[in-house]
């Protein structure tokens, strides 16, 4: 049999009436779990080699995998969007994917095999395949016409928050400085929802620096802030998260204020 693959590579990331259907391949499933499994087996195995994180599966990067592949096997040629298709961002986001990151590699090819080495042999998707930043994938592997369509999406999750959740992670960082929080967030909310300011209430004190920033990353707090903190002239804050603004497509970030007093 003769070996061959064509494959297109796609890279996004965030600066800050579609439904994915069920899978069924009926006689031919066995064989297409089997190509899943593979590919995403050799994928840990190449990033286990230049110590890259384990990819980690998940199952709506493999339903937004899913329904671009079956778009590509009834197409033809293989393309990372088609007329009336959203984009690859949005099939993830529409699929209940939260990411900050995420890429796609495409391709068909004669065997699982032929698939990831073309893949590893290729720049951009070998980039995509073993970029560190990414910890999670999806993959879906479609028979047809004596071929395999495969389509893998990985992309950096983002843990998907409630505004109080979100609140709760940073006045958790914000107490390891020595510093109280309030209970009421509601001025810090309202804070969060504007770009400069600071709502005034009657029965509010007026706080003394006030954070604001957006992003995907809550392990840590905005060095400004640090900083602030670190001058011992506050004691107690105020936190407040509201929906993230100007965000591209289906990227999840989270907006926050934090008012020192």
């Amino acid at each position: 049999m003769t070996r061959f693959v064509k494959l297109l590579i796609f890279t996004a990331a965030l600066l800050i009436g579609w439904q994915p259907q069920a899978y069924s391949q009926g006689e031919n499933r066995a064989n297409i779990q089997t190509a899943d499994e593979q590919l995403l087996a050799r994928a840990n195995q190449e990033r286990a080699q230049t110590g890259a994180g384990r990819l980690q599966w998940d199952p709506a990067l493999a339903a937004a995998a899913l329904y671009h592949c079956r778009r590509m096997v009834a197409e033809g040629p293989i393309s990372h969007q088609y007329r009336g298709e959203p984009d690859l961002a949005a099939r993830a986001g529409q699929a209940g994917a939260h990411f900050s990151l995420i890429e796609e590699n495409v391709a068909v090819g004669a065997t699982a095999d032929t698939i990831h080495e073309s893949w590893m042999h290729s720049p951009g998707h070998r980039t995509n395949l073993l970029n560190p930043e990414v910890d999670r994938v999806g993959i879906a592997v479609v028979a047809s016409g004596g071929v395999l369509y495969a389509v893998a999406d990985y992309s950096q999750v983002v843990q998907s928050m409630s505004a109080t959740q979100v609140e709760g992670h940073v006045a958790a960082l914000i107490r390891q400085s020595g510093i109280s929080i309030f209970a009421d967030p509601s001025l810090a909310r309202a804070a969060c929802a504007t770009n400069e300011g600071v709502p005034h209430s009657a029965n509010s004190q007026q706080p003394g620096f006030v954070m604001r920033w957006q992003g995907s990353d809550l392990t840590r707090l905005p060095p400004a802030l640090v900083s602030r903190m670190d001058t011992k002239r506050y004691h107690r804050a105020e936190v407040g998260s509201c929906p993230a603004q100007g965000l591209d497509g289906s990227f999840t970030a989270y907006r926050v204020a934090v008012l020192l007093f």
